[in-house]
């Protein structure tokens, strides 16, 4: 089998229920600076996780102690 071919194989094993994908596809569109990971067991998505980021444009010194 050709890697090609085994990367489909395997995108297809992630299971028919594709809901999965919607609620990545909402975390990412939601979000302006961060990470969105997949967890996958047994070759099914069964977390989702999200790590958001807030960058400051202008940073506030003296606010207890320098940064």
């Amino acid at each position: 089998m050709k890697r090609d071919e085994k990367q489909v194989q395997s995108s297809r094993s992630v299971g028919h229920d594709e809901s999965w994908l919607e609620l990545v596809r909402r975390q990412v569109s939601s979000l302006d600076f961060g990470v969105v990971q997949i967890v996958v067991h047994g070759s099914r998505v069964v977390q989702i996780e999200r790590t958001e980021k807030l960058r400051l444009t202008n940073p506030i010194a003296g606010a207890g102690g320098s940064v």
